[in-house]
């Protein structure tokens, strides 16, 4: 009478014991929130926005853009650094949080490397330096120039403190030796709005949101952060070619979980992202915003990419001058 209840007792109880390895199996068997740490306008969310949709597509599941923007991009970077490291919330992680912001906020709640598992870098990007076309320098070296000989004068947009645009912009001018006043945005968007209406002269942003305004005049390019030229601006010079080789920068992103994240998910999730990173239009999409794929940029190689990110912001800040926040 009591061996079939044992054997049932059994069962169950290896069901149980079982039940931990099947649903770390089954990962993902919900949906992800994949946090943007800035607002949702722009090139980042809108490459984020296709990267989730591919993304869920290798993964079987839905991945849902949260954006959670402020202070740079390090409050939504903190909130994932917070959150369980279950493999549902990961991070879009850039340059300005990850690497800039160290060396500009005197507390972070989280660290860059410590905080975070890297899975897989996704895409680098330059920056175009572009002017109001009513502004009387029509060239680099004009405006390099001009601000010489008015410091303080122009007034520089940036869609942040820490972000790229703000970061790069330290580093033009540390380089080139100028001093401009920093008007800073709550996003990218409303910074190239107040450019375009003359209410700021200059700013550095990505090709994909300024090649349009370029093209109907609304903006002068002056100069690409990029190392060669880039195709879809091929006429503006880099600046190198202006005479400004150490200025050259560029912003990049990458996939992040938590720290100790499981083994079985950070590979899961590891195998998704590259293969993500090899979709046609995913590529093509980049590409065409003068971004490059950051295909070697995988796992621990990222970790170490980003330590090296950290130490190089942080020397451009000090050449800069700028005190922390």
């Amino acid at each position: 009478m009591n061996a079939p209840l044992t054997r049932r007792a059994l069962g169950a109880g290896l069901a149980a014991l079982a039940a931990p390895a099947l649903a770390q199996e089954r990962y993902p068997s919900r949906a992800l929130t994949w946090v943007v740490p800035f607002t949702p306008a722009g090139v980042t969310d809108s490459t984020s926005r296709l990267a989730a949709r591919k993304l869920g597509e290798q993964l079987g599941q839905t991945v849902v853009i949260e954006n959670r923007p402020g202070a740079g991009g390090t409050l939504g970077t903190e909130y994932v650094a917070r959150a369980a490291p279950d493999g549902y919330t990961v991070l879009y992680g850039t340059n300005a949080a990850m690497a800039g912001a160290p060396a500009l906020y005197r507390r972070l709640g989280y660290h860059p490397v410590r905080s975070f598992t890297p899975i897989q870098g996704l895409f680098e990007s330059s920056n175009v330096f572009v002017a109001n076309p009513s502004r009387p320098y029509r060239n680099a070296a004009e405006f390099i120039a001009f601000a010489r000989a008015h410091p303080g004068r122009v007034n520089l947009a940036h869609a942040g403190v820490g972000t790229s645009t703000h970061l790069t912009a330290v580093l033009f001018e540390s380089v080139a030796g100028i001093e401009t006043t920093h008007v800073s945005y709550t996003g990218a968007a409303a910074a190239l709005t107040d450019l375009m209406a003359g209410t700021a002269d200059v700013m550095f942003d990505y090709v994909a949101t300024t090649r349009e305004h370029v093209a109907n005049g609304r903006m002068r390019p002056l100069a690409v952060t990029a190392q060669r030229r880039i195709p879809a601006l091929s006429d503006v010079p880099t600046v190198a070619e202006i005479g400004l080789p150490e200025a050259w920068s560029s912003a990049w992103s990458g996939l992040f979980l938590p720290a100790e994240a499981p083994p079985a998910v950070v590979q899961r999730l590891s195998a998704a992202a590259a293969a993500m990173l090899r979709d046609p239009e995913l590529r093509a999409y980049g590409e065409g915003n003068g971004s490059r794929p950051m295909d070697e940029m995988a796992g621990e190689a990222l970790g170490r990419f980003v330590e090296t990110e950290m130490t190089r912001w942080a020397e451009v800040v000090r050449r800069s001058g700028a005190q922390p926040l």
